[in-house]
């Protein structure tokens, strides 16, 4: 429901239950604001900003249903004890007398009528300003939600005992039902301050990640080392990070030698050494040594930044499974009160039932019912699997993103830097022209134009040798190679299929206005666990496919090591994109490479996987980034956490429908008093909150 648009971001007030978030959605989505998202875990509400959405309309909106709604600073705020503990701990000092009077003879002080009263009324005004005003409001809107439940079996209770203390003709202790009341909502506070903490537990890798932005670094200056805060650091500035403290920014090491541990964010394992001119990520910790760091990317452009939003939308584009929840809690108040009211009128009229008994099965049908526990199911499933992901070095852009990875049948593979290193060795090059060192320079400043593995590795074999020269006109050309002109020549390097050279002991050639220049052999190392991964693949249903626009020999060798079900050789982005959407046809194919020449096939897969180097993250062309570029364990970890969500999600969703099924007729039937129908509510979302925390305990390898 987000786009990349600025946004403005509140702190909501009043969300009791999952069901208030379905209750705000709908509402904006009535008053036309169409591009938001709504985290109950964080209870934070982010609106793109537009010419109709201003922050005071949004604060106006959410006002209008019984919410609250304010702009989030952000800097850090301090912990303090919550409004509704508050109002817990003040409930539940006048609810215990109430209770224990249950148990005390009735000629006992706290017996007395009037004294009850006295003792809920404050507990009772609690349950108006935390549940009555915002069920009032929603059922103002059309748009009733669970405090409207609530409200209903308190207020029954209530207005009833009231009515027995001053106006019953009978024995007014047959109609005094104070410490039902008083019950109700010290039991769903307890539960929504228990639901509120839970639900923050999957949400734990965010605040990990958030940690790093309180973060206070040193920077150097001229003259002197100063300590700053994360944000005062800006883009260009150089910083000093010693043995044992974590990078938190994407730069350039611009001085010194470590080693690093970076699978806080990629996931991998081993350690590796960083030195001059080698990029960093930010999460990355230091094991030994000493990095003087080039901030190249800061505040939101972070890797860290991409990754906590990605984690944070985890809800966006829900997944058509949660959509039956949706449709259930959408009409799940108005059936409740309904059911209600048919216990008593079924319970009174037919069976013959006194009335007060039958008047606390229509309060415990109201009380024991409870959305949302289906409101919770798929959203605390969601943000616990995607963030366990983006903790071992996988990105997941939306909810849906889970359930179609669950469908995936046949998955393309990239040949460079998907299934070989990207990390090229220069085997040979042949220059036909006299003069090496000019060849090596243009080769070296053509090639320093592009972002492609092998010109990387060009550019790294002939820096030493060569000169950096002026190239005008400079034009890549998608899958083939670049060209420009260098004193009026024009200069072409990539490909057969650009430089119209064809020769099967070279991969790499350069032209001068079409005249051959020089020759150049590579060679690209196989990933290590490529084979294993692919067999798992296959061992598990999943069809795997190589796509390359490099040589057949070379694609036939990577194929004889690692035994793909098919290969397709020399094609251009376009072909390759015609090759993805006629796989499509047949099978929901997932498309996985390097997020740049492959970009068009990746966005007209079912599935777009991009491996990425952490810096430059893919993210426009891909629904899954793999940050950890040297390994593909990545993607067996995508399946793994997929399925796993997907099946967490379907147990809480049958935990909540059957909960309510099962939970509703025994209310009804009056073998559950409203007390202990109000215990069984306010905990039932546990369940849920509980199952998807199981998740971080599951094995994903």
């Amino acid at each position: 429901m987000m786009t990349s648009k600025k946004k403005y971001v509140f702190r909501l007030e009043g969300m009791s239950c999952s069901n208030c978030a379905l209750s705000i959605e709908k509402h904006l989505q009535k008053n036309n604001i169409d591009e938001f998202n709504i985290n109950f875990a964080n209870s934070e509400l982010s609106v793109a900003k537009s010419k109709k959405t201003t922050e005071n309309k949004i604060i106006e909106l959410i006002t209008d249903i019984g919410f609250k709604a304010s702009p989030i600073s952000q800097k850090k705020i301090n912990k303090k004890i919550s409004k509704i503990e508050i109002l817990f701990a003040i409930s539940l000092i006048f609810s215990l007398p109430l209770l224990a009077q249950m148990f005390l003879s009735h000629d006992h002080f706290l017996s007395k009528p009037i004294l009850q009263l006295v003792l809920c009324i404050p507990v009772f005004l609690i349950g108006v300003y935390q549940f009555g005003i915002s069920a009032i409001r929603s059922i103002k809107n059309r748009l009733p939600n669970m405090d409207v439940l609530i409200f209903l079996g308190s207020s029954s209770a209530f207005f009833y005992s009231v009515y027995g203390c001053f106006f019953s003709k009978f024995s007014s202790t047959d109609f005094l039902f104070f410490e039902t009341c008083a019950t109700i909502i010290t039991l769903v506070l307890l539960g929504n301050i228990i639901e509120k903490s839970s639900t923050k537990k999957t949400t734990s890798s965010i605040e990990k990640l958030k940690e790093l932005n309180e973060t206070v670094v040193k920077r150097l200056t001229k003259n002197n080392i100063e300590k700053v805060h994360f944000e005062q650091v800006k883009q260009g500035d150089i910083l000093l990070f010693n043995s044992g403290e974590r990078i938190i920014f994407d730069g350039v090491v611009t001085d010194g030698q470590a080693e690093i541990d970076s699978s806080f964010i990629t996931g991998e394992s081993l350690t590796s050494l960083k030195k001059t001119r080698d990029t960093v990520t930010a999460g990355s910790i230091i094991i030994d040594g000493n990095l003087k760091i080039k901030s190249e990317k800061v505040g939101e452009e972070t890797t860290i930044s991409k990754v906590i939003q990605l984690v944070k939308d985890a809800q966006n584009n829900k997944p058509k499974i949660q959509r039956i929840g949706d449709r259930v809690s959408n009409y799940f108040v108005q059936f409740v009160i309904i059911t209600s009211i048919i216990t008593f009128l079924v319970n009174f009229y037919f069976l013959e039932i006194d009335k007060i008994e039958s008047f606390l099965r229509s309060i415990a049908v109201l009380v024991i019912s409870c959305p949302c526990a289906m409101g919770l199911a798929t959203p605390t499933a969601l943000m616990v699997g995607i963030g366990r992901a983006a903790r071992n070095g996988v990105l997941i852009k939306g909810g849906n993103t889970i359930e179609k990875v669950c469908q995936i049948k046949k998955i393309i593979f990239d040949k460079t830097g998907t299934i070989t290193t990207g990390n090229f060795k220069i085997n040979k090059i042949e220059i036909t022209d006299n003069n090496d060192f000019h060849v090596n320079s243009i080769i070296y400043s053509l090639e320093s134009h592009s972002s492609h593995p092998i010109a990387k590795s060009l550019c790294k074999y002939l820096k030493s040798n060569s000169k950096l020269l002026k190239i005008e006109n400079i034009e890549e050309v998608k899958g083939m190679g670049i060209c420009g002109y260098y004193n009026n020549i024009k200069y072409k390097i990539g490909s057969s299929r650009l430089t119209m050279i064809n020769n099967h002991n070279y991969d790499i050639f350069l032209t001068a206005n079409d005249k051959l220049v020089a020759s150049i052999s590579i060679k690209d190392e196989i990933k290590s666990d490529v084979k294993q991964i692919v067999n798992h693949l296959k061992e598990i249903g999943i069809k795997c496919s190589l796509l390359s626009g490099d040589k057949k020999e070379k694609c036939v060798f990577v194929n004889n090591e690692i035994s793909f079900n098919e290969i397709f050789f020399e094609k251009s982005p376009e072909e390759k994109l015609e090759v993805v959407k006629k796989s499509n046809m047949k099978l929901k194919t997932a498309m996985i490479g390097d997020g740049i020449n492959d970009s068009p096939a990746l966005s007209q897969s079912f599935v777009g996987i991009s491996i990425s180097n952490a810096a430059n993250i893919a993210v426009d062309a891909s629904d899954v980034i793999l940050l950890n570029k040297n390994s593909m364990r990545s993607l067996k970890t995508l399946i793994n956490i997929s399925n796993k969500t997907l099946v967490t999600i379907k147990q809480n969703l049958f935990w909540a429908f059957s909960y309510n099924i099962i939970a509703i007729p025994i209310a009804a039937m009056g073998l559950l008093n409203p007390m202990w129908a109000a215990f069984f509510m306010a905990f039932s979302d546990i369940v849920v909150i509980g199952n998807s925390l199981r998740l971080n305990l599951k094995k994903i390898d």
